[in-house]
């Protein structure tokens, strides 16, 4: 669906949960570009589910996000100084940490920090980094453009958008926050304009997915569910087949019967097999690999009387002075190809109720970072994110499974990239690689607070020396219209799932 533009001081029609999302946007002005991602409750709990079903099969299926060919990864050209549009400003971050007095030597990372899942154009489930950040509602991430717009596909939202902070290999300690209204900057909506690739979008309140009781219904029941279930494929009997099919049950057969085939050794899929035969056939048969050669040596066997007696095969039988009994064996090979029998199956179905439960607004559980816009370049900033891809020469040495961080000062001249037309961005040294896109630039962050201010957010990876390898990471520098884009944002509600 196309951006819905927010006019300056204009009046939006809408009805339901559309009208009420975008009435705290309606100050916007014509910088905003604002988007519906999942419009109702009953739609966003089903996106949940698809993440979280399976023990987070989804999640963990999804691959980092990988808009940036080689070609891409160019080095960055220098633009010269910035003229602040505004004075600069800030919104202070909200979190519950405790300030302490102890020295840290180790980066403490940040809860408010996770990744955002997707499913673009192609059908590909994929991620980036991105952070809780402050807003009236405390329902607010800030993340990349291009983690929320699929820029392959005319710049459409992506599909099934949801942030999982504190993210771990499936797990959501703190829930599951689907997109309900995605923000960002006109220019990047319409032109695709990477000087503006920042987006912020509000989310409901997060669930929590587990613990249901499964419940056996009929299919009709099952086909009217909305929330989470389950079939079953149970194995029953052919007696069972013909009786659930006289009462039309959802019964059904897989495979046919067929009698094994007799085959050659080379035949693919053969197996070898065993015949007894007389002790003069076996004397007669050949050694080695095929039909009727003989297999092993003749095997003897003692048995009881009533064995003896009992046994009608080709092998010998023998009976000595102090009345043993024994049998003797002849086997050559048979290769077959095996026969199959046919299978019976019936569905059952299962609806799971009581699975979600409600997790709270998101800043709440894990805070929100601060804001900054048109603050002075060449400042400290600590960087974080989930880097995954390999460098452009092929050396992986990112996992995507652990955040990491960079620190540093950004450059003090604005940056430019060929390859995306990017004019306004600054840069820090930093070999993060993709996966890492998304995540915040925070600066001023104090490391006993775990608490800072957005002052960028990972756009481009460039190699700066020529070596094939990510050195550099860029940022869209924050102004004036960022901060409006923000504020349009952090305004909106967006209420529970469940």
């Amino acid at each position: 669906m196309k951006r819905i533009l927010i006019p300056a001081g204009g009046v939006i029609m809408a009805t339901g949960l559309l009208a009420a999302g975008l009435a705290g946007a309606a100050q916007a002005d014509e910088t905003t570009a604002a988007d519906p991602m999942a419009a109702t409750a009953a739609n966003a709990k089903a996106i949940a589910q698809f993440w979280a079903e399976n023990n987070g099969a989804a999640l963990k299926a999804a691959t980092a996000s990988d808009i940036w060919d080689k070609a891409d990864v160019a080095k960055l050209q220098s633009k010269g100084g910035y003229s602040s549009d505004t004075k600069p400003g800030s919104t202070a971050p909200i979190g519950q940490e405790k300030k302490t007095t102890a020295k840290v030597q180790n980066v403490n990372m940040p809860k408010t920090i996770g990744k955002v899942f997707f499913v673009n154009s192609k059908g590909e489930k994929k991620w980036c980094s991105a952070t809780s950040i402050q807003s009236k509602y405390r329902n607010l991430v800030s993340t990349a453009g291009h983690c929320v717009y699929d820029t392959a596909n005319n710049t459409e939202v992506v599909s099934k958008w949801v942030f999982v902070p504190g993210y771990y290999q499936g797990k959501s300690p703190w829930g599951i926050y689907v997109g309900k209204q995605a923000f960002t900057h006109y220019d990047f909506d319409v032109y695709e304009d990477y000087d503006r690739d920042y987006a912020f979008v509000t989310v409901y309140n997060g669930v929590q997915l587990g613990g249901g009781k499964a419940t056996k219904v009929t299919k009709a029941e099952f086909e009217k569910h909305q929330g989470l279930k389950d079939v079953k494929k149970i194995e029953i009997t052919k007696a069972e087949y013909e009786k659930c099919n006289l009462n039309l049950g959802d019964c059904y057969a897989e495979g046919e019967d067929k009698d094994p085939q007799l085959v050659g050794p080379d035949y693919p899929g053969a197996v070898l097999t065993k015949l007894e035969v007389a002790k003069d056939v076996y004397d007669k048969a050949a050694t080695g690999k095929g039909n009727g050669n003989k297999i092993g040596e003749p095997i003897t066997e003692h048995v009881t009387e009533a064995e003896y007696n009992a046994y009608k095969g080709p092998g010998t039988k023998a009976k000595d002075a102090a009345g043993n009994y024994t049998i003797t064996h002849y086997y050559v090979q048979q290769w077959i190809k095996p026969g199959e029998v046919k299978k019976y199956y019936v569905n059952e179905y299962y609806v799971i109720e009581g699975y979600a439960k409600d997790a709270g607004r998101l800043g709440d559980n894990v805070g929100g970072q601060g804001f900054a816009w048109n603050q002075p370049t060449g400042k400290y900033v600590r960087v974080f994110g989930y880097p995954a891809a390999p460098h452009p020469d092929g050396n992986k040495a990112y996992t995507g499974i652990t955040p990491k961080w960079c620190y540093g000062k950004t450059t003090a001249k604005l940056v430019g990239s060929a390859a995306k037309k990017i004019e306004e961005h600054v840069a820090l040294k930093c070999a993060m690689t993709e996966g890492a896109d998304g995540g915040p630039w925070l600066l001023k962050y104090s490391n006993s607070k775990r608490l800072g201010y957005v002052n960028g957010v990972t756009s481009t990876f460039n190699d700066q020396d020529g070596n094939g390898r990510v050195d550099y990471i860029s940022s869209p520098y924050f102004d004036g219209e960022t901060n409006t884009v923000y504020k349009a944002a952090a305004n909106v509600w967006s209420g529970k799932i469940v």
